[in-house]
């Protein structure tokens, strides 16, 4: 099963306290974390950081719901256009606006779902962090050209120097953090892969790369590496949790499997976003709305609760 992009700073922040501390955790997991009908909500969210133009709008932002008791967790990629009617912006900028409690309000807002924990992650943490692993192994799906890739620091420049090139090429490729930084990040490519929808897919793929990177041997037997993965992720995490329910994280952390992930999509061809025309009542902007609010909360409902599962009180 594919994942996310966020879901790297989930799994590098159990990682923190795994080497920070040497604690015995007692108490199930289960009943430290926060629950609602027996699942505990996550937001995750990624941004550019103090070196890159509009630091605190999030760039990636990801729902995952986790099943304490049996690990099941679902991945729900949430795209940054979506209009969240209280704040009269789009979804990413409610960090912005309000940091991580308002980011959870605008989530729940449109999903449903109470959020009971957030996390943020930088780009220098993303790119330092897949370095220290040694970079990850990746199968590019189709060849493709971004012409317009923002250059960090450069934004008031003339449009030659503004923008880079970036050029992939089908086929197994290793990449370091800068590089799939790009990969992931890149939205205005030629044809398919200029879409978001592409881009989340991409997206996946590193995260998947990156999480059989940081739990092989070669990680976790290296003290070094493991020192340098705990103090890049200190610096780079902002998050809500208590030491205890970091530990409580770890402990699933350390038997989680791909058997245990779904996934969904919020996204124009499921036919659960529209875009309406760019009006003033969307401050003249292009964004996503659901087709109905309704509709998309029961997708939601349905995605975390599958036909094994149910709700309870």
């Amino acid at each position: 099963m594919k994942l996310k992009l966020a879901i790297l700073i989930l799994l590098g922040f159990t990682l923190i306290l795994f080497l920070a501390h040497k604690l015995t955790l007692v108490t199930p997991p289960e009943d430290i974390l926060r629950t609602t009908s027996g699942r505990t909500n996550f937001l995750l969210l990624g941004m550019g950081g103090a070196s890159h133009e509009a630091a605190d709008l999030t760039d990636t932002l990801m729902f995952v719901s986790l099943n304490p008791l049996t690990k099941d967790t679902v991945l729900l990629s949430i795209p940054r256009d979506l209009w969240i009617a209280s704040l009269r912006a789009k979804i990413n900028t409610a960090y912005h606006y309000g940091g991580l409690t308002a980011a959870k309000t605008a989530v729940t807002e449109i999903l449903g779902q109470p959020i009971h924990y957030a996390v943020t992650l930088d780009f220098t943490g993303f790119t330092q962090t897949i370095d220290l692993v040694g970079g990850i192994n990746i199968t590019v799906p189709q060849t493709f050209d971004d012409f317009q890739y923002p250059i960090p620091g450069q934004e008031t420049a003339p449009p030659a120097d503004r923008y880079e090139h970036l050029h992939f090429d089908a086929g197994r490729q290793h990449l370091d953090g800068a590089t799939a930084l790009k990969y992931v990040r890149s939205r205005n490519a030629e044809g398919e892969q200029g879409t978001d929808f592409a881009r989340s897919r991409r997206q996946q793929q590193v995260i998947s790369a990156f999480k059989d990177k940081l739990f092989s041997a070669q990680t976790l037997l290296n003290p070094t590496r493991l020192l340098e993965l705990k103090r890049t992720l200190s610096a780079s995490l902002i998050h809500d949790l208590s030491d205890a329910e970091i530990l409580a994280l770890t402990k699933l952390a350390i038997g989680f499997s791909s058997t245990h992930l779904r996934s969904g999509a919020l996204d124009t061809e499921s036919g659960l976003l529209i875009h309406p025309p760019v009006s003033p009542r969307y401050d003249s902007q292009w964004v996503l709305i659901p087709r109905d609010d309704q509709e998309l909360k029961n997708y939601v409902t349905t995605l975390i609760f599958s036909p094994t599962q149910s709700p309870t009180n």
